[in-house]
């Protein structure tokens, strides 16, 4: 039976053949597979609070997202939304259990997931580039984080009243799919988190020479525009909701335009030091 290479073994001993090198990834998938599995397990038990709190707290009108803008805003102030959900399908219930105890297992566990990616790469790294992504694995995690957080408390519950409550006619109710409004929930909170992995995108176009500071800024004026369209398609047909939604996302292309310049200062001034 093979056996896992050890991490300092395998740095200790240099050059590594192709067979080797997959067995040490086989191991990192195999490790990352197992924390999704084990996170997944547990979410799969704790279901009252991942269905009655977490996935269906944007369909409740006490959501905090809507308690706030009702607040301040006098927007989205509701008892409950016009919509109900049913569920068509035999099976459907239990599979879309499955189903968000794998998106909960891949989302709570991500952070161990980078850490298995970025020691795989590490060993294939000069010294420079170690020091220079020193903290990849905390930013990645914190980024995602952060585009989860706002997936869930801004863009989905914008998104869900938007849609659930969109009438053609008067006569016609929504009474809307288990698995759609679930998979439209999981999926607008997992594009947020992927979205707000543009800084460290840019880190690695700015790395090998495919953007920089100046070509981000001379194209500034399109971002705005394209964050303008985005904004308006995913949230309801009102500025303000479509402003709480811009102004994050631009500060993060600002944000990616500070990390382009960092880059190349940093590879300038370890230039002069040579």
């Amino acid at each position: 039976m093979s056996k896992e290479l050890p991490l300092d073994d395998v740095q200790e001993e240099g050059e590594m053949s192709f067979l080797e090198h997959l067995e040490v990834l086989r191991w990192h998938l195999v490790r990352s597979v197992s924390a999704i599995f084990i996170v997944a397990i547990a979410a799969f038990v704790a279901k009252d609070f991942m269905f009655d709190t977490l996935l269906l707290g944007p369909k409740s009108g006490d959501f905090w997202t809507y308690r706030m803008l009702c607040k301040y805003l006098d927007l989205l102030c509701m008892e409950e939304m016009p919509f109900d959900l049913i569920n068509i399908s035999m099976s459907g219930q239990f599979t879309t259990h499955i189903m968000v105890s794998m998106i909960a297992g891949f989302v709570f566990a991500f952070p161990y997931i980078v850490f298995e990616v970025w020691r795989f790469i590490k060993p294939g790294l000069h010294s420079t580039e170690r020091k220079y992504a020193n903290g990849m694995v905390f930013y990645v995690s914190l980024l995602f984080m952060m585009g989860v957080l706002f997936g869930y408390y801004f863009i989905a519950p914008l998104s869900v009243n938007f849609l659930g409550s969109y009438q053609v006619s008067e006569t016609i109710r929504n009474q809307i799919d288990l698995n759609s409004y679930f998979s439209t929930i999981s999926t607008l909170v997992l594009a947020s988190g992927i979205v707000f992995e543009l800084p460290i995108l840019i880190y690695f176009l700015t790395k090998i020479g495919v953007v920089t500071p100046s070509f981000l800024r001379q194209y500034r004026r399109h971002a705005i525009v394209g964050i303008l369209l985005l904004s308006a398609l995913i949230t309801p047909p009102d500025v303000s909701s479509q402003v709480l939604v811009f102004f994050p996302l631009m500060l993060l292309y600002e944000v990616s335009i500070w990390v382009s310049a960092l880059v190349l200062r940093n590879e300038a001034k370890a230039n002069a030091d040579i």
